[in-house]
């Protein structure tokens, strides 16, 4: 570690954690929707001089530590003064591969870039089990206004019967991301929120639902 950081730095602290976790400052780059260069030119180039407040809130609540330790100031820290960082939290890979609300995206990669930090306790009360569980972008405008192309979207992929609401699908070995209804018989209807995209009705056989989609997070 380079001599121009110390133990009350935040960026040694971030360096710190990153290390203790097993997970790169380019994976974490990506967690936060930044290049992967960009927390490597912050801890070691001291660029950008400090964390913008939504990077930083998500790094602490990824980590589960008070936003202090990353360079806030102490009236917005999520722990209080001396108290424990919190625990209980659940790492959900976020994946390489994008839900396209366009034209399709090809899943051939399923590497992990990074991940999003839940709670086990939120994820319990939303019935979600962190083992079926994967983040992924969305890419186009066929989901908007609900989705946005960027927004980064949860994927339950527990085994069950199709049903109405949005999932993520995969059509022709292309990722998709709509509206299922599925009020006709031996019909998947792949719904697009834009009225500028119309309807695509499809035998089920021809339609894989790879999960149901049950958060979103985006910026603002």
């Amino acid at each position: 570690m380079a001599s121009s950081l110390t133990s009350a730095d935040p960026r040694a602290r971030l360096l710190a954690l990153a290390e203790g976790r097993g997970i790169s400052l380019s994976q974490l780059s990506a967690l936060i929707g930044r290049n992967a260069s960009y927390l490597q030119q912050f801890v070691r180039k001291g660029s950008p001089r400090k964390l913008e407040e939504t990077d930083r809130r998500t790094l602490a609540r990824f980590f589960g530590v008070a936003e202090g330790e990353l360079g806030a100031p102490e009236e917005i820290s999520s722990i209080p003064e001396g108290k424990a960082p919190r625990v209980g939290w659940v790492a959900v890979p976020r994946l390489a591969l994008g839900a396209s609300a366009g034209p399709g995206a090809l899943a051939d990669d399923e590497q992990p870039v990074g991940a999003f930090g839940f709670t086990a306790d939120w994820l319990r009360r939303q019935g979600l089990e962190p083992a079926m569980l994967s983040a992924i972008a969305v890419a186009g405008d066929s989901m908007e206004p609900t989705l946005r192309d960027g927004d980064e979207i949860l994927v339950d992929r527990t085994p069950r019967p199709p049903r109405d609401g949005i999932h993520v699908v995969m059509v022709e070995g292309a990722l998709l991301v709509k509206r299922l209804d599925m009020g006709r018989p031996g019909t998947i209807g792949l719904i697009s929120d834009n009225d500028a995209y119309s309807r695509v009705d499809l035998p089920m056989a021809e339609v894989r639902v790879i999960g149901r989609v049950v958060w979103k997070a985006g910026r603002l």
